[in-house]
């Protein structure tokens, strides 16, 4: 017999193949891929959340018709309208308010009637001490009739997108007061 046999036929050599798993190996692979699995399950639908109104394209907003165009005055006037909402599954109808007048120029603008003191809400003409102003009757705040703030609040009072189309006025988002600066 030749060495070379011998070297073959030698009870220590097993022919090269696959390295084996050993049970320990096995299980920390399934349990680290489960893990990994699971943990994945958990964090995509927080970064959707997190990103989700990102992807959103915001878009000119809704107007809502509220009122006749030939019965807005110079004098503030207060309209109610109803603003449909959807939140996940639940759809809810809000009751909303503005108070709709023209100014001098003949534009027509509306406000919101949400104090920009504490939230409360404002009321045109209803103290007899300020006459001609909107009147907060929680703190005492006062606006003019562009909204622009007299006592106690900070801001004036927000103003609605407008838009007349066929005789009537709409109602948009809610944006910050410009008519109080054209106020003398």
């Amino acid at each position: 017999m030749s060495s070379h046999d011998e070297h073959q036929n030698h009870p220590n050599n097993k022919p090269p193949g696959r390295k084996e798993m050993s049970r320990r190996q096995f299980l920390t692979y399934t349990l680290g891929g489960a893990s990994a699995f699971m943990g994945v399950g958990a964090v995509l639908p927080m970064i959707r959340f997190a990103v989700d109104p990102i992807l959103h394209k915001k878009g000119e907003g809704e107007f809502i018709k509220v009122a006749e165009e030939s019965k807005i005055t110079g004098e503030p006037q207060e309209f109610h309208f109803e603003l449909k909402q959807q939140d996940g599954w639940y759809a809810s109808t809000a009751t909303l308010t503005a108070w709709i007048r023209k100014n001098e120029r003949g534009e027509i603008y509306a406000l919101s009637p949400i104090c920009k003191h504490l939230g409360c809400t404002v009321g045109w003409n209803n103290n007899k001490a300020t006459p001609n102003e909107f009147h907060c009757p929680c703190h005492g705040a006062r606006y003019t009739k562009a909204g622009k703030n007299l006592a106690v609040a900070p801001k004036p009072l927000d103003q609605y997108k407008t838009k007349i189309e066929n005789g009537w006025v709409y109602l948009g988002d809610i944006v910050p007061n410009t008519e109080a600066a054209k106020e003398a």
